[in-house]
């Protein structure tokens, strides 16, 4: 464990529910619309053109793909009898050109298109043949009929469940089918939508040719290494999502006679070149990202119709000339690239709506760039751009600008042309200031400017009406800006790593705020002006110096997450108690020594984390908190603590546990009430032993015991079935030997601690028939005593039996009354017993026997 990891969690993790995203992250997946008519209208045109007046919605990355026509079925039933699928073999390339492709991958949704999606309950039990009674289950009155088998475990391609008459889409995404074989090929003539997504496919076969109704195929996320080139006849084709698996040679020629085809995903596969392309003058789509790229394939040019094209993360230099012909191209996204310049054809793409350069070497943008009129969104974030031109402003329409990342030292002059502007992020330049320009962006919603040198915020940002979202952090700033304080529409505001000493009265104003954040800063007091904010739910005033809560921090009766780590805290502020509905509260890395009592207000509570505190002894106090979920009291840098209460077992709800770093010897008795506990950590500490009720905790899943002084493991440990993960490193294991534990395998263990119990076992059926075989009467009289056998139960008729057969018929019984005892802990204790009584000479063959099992290598 990390020792940031103990000081303060994630805080990400902790707070994810309470924090929103921006806006420019929210990415909308394109969904199908069922429909129940005799004519079925063909999912997956691009994203229709919207009015130059139309507002251009920044919020959707993704284009939402639509297009129509209709199909008639027609099943040969000659073709019933004679066709089967043969397996194409996936190294077998011989027929398939030497040609490399890449598609789109952000179309995962075509397994939401349908008109009936069959739930579980309708299938009450799925494999690959389904019986009568079960199929006629799958039978719509609609002529449009969907068949979802998703995550089924399916491991071949279903059989009977075809015969149905009118299955038109088929889903069988998320199973183990590896290949068609053993499929009717006439069962899947009338299919148009086939989705076989994340599945185990190596291969297409080629007689996919014969499923001429088909128009949508999605076998993305497979390892499918090559297609036939018989694709070529699904005339009817859409959509062709080969996007997550392993092709490196794609028969683009194969693609002239697809007169239909719109979308095409290639994308995350192993294309390294492009050297034919079809004249497909009815692609719109095209997704190549993230395969070996490294020339702009110029064929690509010569898509008449193409209006989004995707190469992130090739490793294309440049730009062709012929990049020009691409009059219909909208959206351009080459992320993660290695370009240099832009090629000036580039910018007689007139309707180029979306381009995205981020993560290249670009070090100037040309002032060409003004001929982008209907340019919306331009994001050119980690480059090494020095200056913006000022020609940007004549693209009037820009409404999402991100050039954060690059070595900026200012926007340009004329920024306030830019008025449909609604997202502006320069986060990590050189910035020492914001214009005061900013003030006339009236449609500006997110502005962030953090990781750079600003000094103060400009009064007139005031202006800025709609403004959501604010993001300062890591400047130079010492006063709150006041500016801000009168935007009525501010939710979100984070502040981090500046040197704000203190609140203005302002902030009360801002009463429809959020979210805040100001750790890193001045601040020497809670500010009461922040107790006015009654709608704010996250609040973190982290690494700061205050000392004292005011009493008024109950009205922030919306607070939700409370982070105050890293400041001057020395008892536990009993006024956070009033905070009736905080969910999530940080007090880690002060110097609190005790819990006040009221803490049980704290009816909500869920996550808590008081690590690196000065805690004389664990405050058992915490024990009421019914509801709480997670705790960490590590003490990485605080006093340790040397023991849990076994009250920590009230607290029923606790699903991660954190101790490490104390000196904690021994777990309560009483731990396997936990039953909810999934994560415990126990790091560095100095636990010698798990007790039984341990193995009681069956939801636990991350067992983390590193650097304590473990000796054995219990055998029942294979008990706990949900678990994951396991660390025992730096410990004193014998049983089992470290080298064992090394691997974090718990199966590896749990084998080894199966087989320990057997030879166990079979060592102390030897001891006792050593003893049996010579103890003498006297020894054998106070062996009973030592042993607390009761002479009535355990003697035997001298007269009628030997010594020997009742010492062992003596030994077993005693063995059998401890059966929570294992046999090497019944050893021990008839060893040290046999010492007791002084029986040298039994101890001596004992020991040969010993000294022998060691010997043998186990």
């Amino acid at each position: 464990m990390s020792e940031e990891n103990d000081e303060s969690w994630n805080i990400e993790d902790i707070s994810a529910q309470f924090r929103k995203e921006s806006p420019s992250q929210s990415v909308k997946d394109p969904q199908f619309i069922k429909e129940r008519s005799t004519s079925l209208n063909e999912a997956s045109h691009h994203q229709e053109r919207k009015s130059s007046d139309q507002t251009y919605e920044t919020d959707s990355v993704e284009d939402t793909l639509q297009s129509s026509s209709s199909f008639e079925r027609d099943r040969d039933e000659d073709k019933r009898k004679q066709i089967q699928f043969t397996e194409t073999s996936p190294t077998d390339t011989s027929s398939v050109p030497e040609l490399e492709t890449s598609v789109i991958s952000s179309l995962e949704t075509t397994e939401k298109i349908a008109d009936i999606i069959l739930s579980d309950e309708t299938i009450e039990k799925v494999s690959p043949q389904v019986s009568e009674e079960n199929e006629e289950r799958f039978v719509s009155n609609s002529d449009l009929f969907t068949v979802n088998l998703e995550a089924h475990g399916l491991q071949e391609f279903p059989k009977d469940i075809l015969k149905v008459k009118y299955v038109k889409y088929l889903f069988l995404n998320k199973n183990q089918i590896r290949s068609f074989q053993g499929a009717d090929p006439a069962d899947l003539l009338g299919l148009e939508i086939l989705s076989l997504q994340e599945n185990g496919l190596t291969s297409l076969p080629s007689e996919i040719q014969l499923l001429h109704n088909l128009r949508i195929l999605n076998v993305s996320h497979n390892q499918i290494s090559s297609i036939p080139k018989e694709i070529s006849e699904l005339g009817n084709i859409a959509q062709l999502l080969f996007d997550n698996n392993c092709i490196k040679h794609f028969p683009f020629s194969s693609l002239e006679n697809l007169k239909k085809l719109k979308i095409l995903n290639l994308g995350k596969n192993n294309l390294e070149y492009i050297d034919t392309m079809p004249n497909l003058k009815t692609l719109s789509v095209l997704n190549l990202e993230y395969n070996q790229l490294t020339i702009f394939p110029k064929v690509l040019c010569f898509l008449p119709n193409l209006l989004s094209l995707n190469l992130n993360g090739n490793s294309i230099g440049s730009l062709p000339k012929e990049v020009r012909e691409l009059k219909h191209l909208e959206k351009l996204t080459m992320d993660h690239n290695k370009l240099t310049f832009l090629a000036v054809e580039i910018f007689q793409l007139f309707r180029m709506k979306e381009l995205q350069l981020a993560d290249n070497l670009l070090e100037d943008i040309s002032y060409k760039i003004e001929n982008f009129r209907e340019l919306r969104i331009l994001i050119l974030d980690k480059n090494v751009l020095k200056a913006i031109p000022e020609k940007i402003t004549n693209c009037r329409m820009l409404e999402y600008l991100s050039v954060s990342d690059n070595q900026l030292t200012e926007l340009p002059k004329n920024i306030q042309k830019l008025k449909n502007l609604r997202k502006l992020h320069v986060n990590r330049n050189n910035m020492m200031k914001i214009t005061d320009m900013i003030s006339y962006l009236s449609n500006i919603r997110s502005l962030e400017f953090s990781g750079n040198m600003i000094l103060h915020v400009p009064i007139e940002i005031k202006n800025c009406r709609k403004i959501t979202k604010v993001g300062l952090d890591y400047n130079r700033i010492v006063y709150f800006p006041v500016g801000l304080c009168a935007l009525e529409s501010l939710y979100y505001l984070t502040f981090n790593g500046n040197f704000i000493s203190e609140i203005p009265v302002d902030i009360s104003f801002s009463k429809q705020l959020l979210h805040l954040e100001l750790n890193e800063n001045k601040l020497l007091i809670f500010s009461e002006h922040l107790c006015s904010l009654i709608q704010l739910n996250y609040l973190d005033l982290s690494k700061n110096l205050i000392k004292k809560i005011p009493s008024s921090v109950s009205n922030m009766v919306s607070l939700r997450v409370l982070i105050l780590s890293y400041n001057k805290f020395e008892t536990f502020p009993a006024e956070l108690c009033t905070l009736r509905y905080l969910q999530v509260l940080d007090i880690s890395n002060n110097q609190l020594q005790k819990i006040p009592s009221e803490i049980h207000n704290f009816k909500r509570i869920q996550k808590l984390n008081l690590s690196s505190n000065q805690f004389m002894y664990f405050p058992i106090e915490l024990c009421q908190l019914r509801s709480l979920e997670e705790l960490c009291i590590s003490q990485i840098n605080g006093r340790k603590l040397t023991r849990l209460p076994k009250e920590l077992c009230n607290m029923t709800q606790l699903k991660r546990l954190d101790i490490s770093y104390n000196a904690i010897k021994e777990i309560p008795g009483n731990i396997g009430e936990l039953r909810n506990l999934v994560k415990f950590d126990a790091v560095s500490n100095q636990i010698s032993y798990l007790p039984p009720s341990f193995l009681s905790l069956k939801s636990l899943q991350q067992l983390n015991l590193k650097g304590n002084n473990l000796t054995d493991l219990p055998s029942g440990i294979h008990n706990l079935f949900s678990l994951k993960e396991i660390n025992f490193d730096d410990n004193l294991l014998l049983r089992p030997p470290m080298e064992i534990c090394k691997g974090k395998q718990l199966y590896t263990i749990t084998r080894y601690l199966q087989k320990a119990d057997e030879r166990d076992e079979k060592i102390l059926e030897k001891i006792m028939k050593v003893v049996a075989s010579n103890i003498n009467e006297t020894n054998f009289e106070f062996l009973h005593q030592k042993l607390n056998l009761a002479s009535s139960e355990t003697s035997i008729s001298k007269s009628n039996v030997p010594l020997k057969e009742r010492a062992y018929q003596t030994l077993v019984k005693w063995k059998n009354e401890n059966p929570s005892l294992t046999a090497a802990a019944l050893r021990d204790q008839l060893v040290r017993t046999l010492k007791m009584i002084g029986v040298y000479e039994i101890m001596d063959k004992i020991t040969a026997l010993t000294l022998c099992t060691r010997a043998i290598k186990f």
